[in-house]
């Protein structure tokens, strides 16, 4: 598996060195639900980002949005002071409770000769991309606050997290160094389908899973390739920021 970074991480390329980014995505925070993730965030940010979130189709990630959403939830604009990264903080809330979520639709399976962990990624990372199709319209005001420099570090965490679940839930239980591989390859596949789902107009977002399907798959083949994998991912990342320039995101 691999291509890139994340459009809601990836940005961390735009430093001068990467190294605090890759140094994130290869500390191994393995999720299991023996030591199950809880929310972060508490009962009052809770209620005011997710009435916040049902503001975004019309006022985007916005502090209007937020602002919005604090008084839906029963408090004062100025609770806003809440979120320090603003609007920002919108964005952190969607990406954290879809993650969340994943374990409500997936159970992680029972070890079997039958098992088909890409399968089972591909399902996972589609069921995940899915949640953000509300939104699509919106992502790229997202992408552009993910971009910023405060907020690149808790984007790149999220997205390690995000791979460890995928990964988890489908069943992966490498402990090899293969690991650091799968993990930042993920995230970088989950990374081009998301960018490449802003423009999907396919019903359903098939085409947008035919595209992820064909990055798994590549990712397999390549992976067997042993070192080829680090030079494809570099290769990847390239064309991936591009991509993001192209559609006004800073980096």
């Amino acid at each position: 598996m691999a291509r890139a970074f994340a459009p809601f991480a990836l940005t961390c390329l735009r430093q001068r060195s990467r190294q605090p980014c890759l140094s994130i995505l290869s500390a191994r925070q393995y999720h299991s639900h023996e030591h199950a993730s809880s929310s972060p965030f508490s009962p009052t940010e809770d209620a005011i980002l997710s009435a916040a979130l049902k503001y975004v189709l019309s006022s985007s990630f916005t502090a209007e949005s937020l602002s919005l959403g604090a008084q839906d939830a029963g408090y004062l604009p100025i609770s806003t002071n809440l979120f320090p990264s603003g609007a920002f903080a919108l964005v952190n809330y969607h990406l954290v409770t879809q993650r969340l979520r994943l374990s409500d639709s997936f159970s992680r399976p029972d070890p079997s000769p039958q098992l088909n962990i890409s399968d089972n990624v591909r399902s996972i990372a589609m069921q995940r991309l899915k949640g953000t199709a509300p939104y699509i319209p919106q992502w790229q005001d997202a992408l552009a606050l993910l971009s910023m420099r405060s907020n690149i570090p808790t984007g790149v965490r999220e997205l390690a997290r995000l791979a460890d679940e995928i990964l988890y839930l489908a069943g992966s239980d490498t402990v090899t160094t293969a690991w650091y591989t799968d993990r930042m390859a993920l995230a970088g596949i989950y990374a081009s389908a998301e960018l490449f789902m802003t423009q999907d107009r396919s019903r359903g977002f098939a085409d947008t899973e035919d595209f992820l399907h064909r990055r798994l798959q590549e990712g397999e083949k390549l992976r067997d390739a042993g070192s080829m994998v680090g030079k494809w991912v570099g290769m990847q990342a390239g064309g991936l920021i591009d991509g993001l320039r192209s559609k006004g995101v800073w980096i």
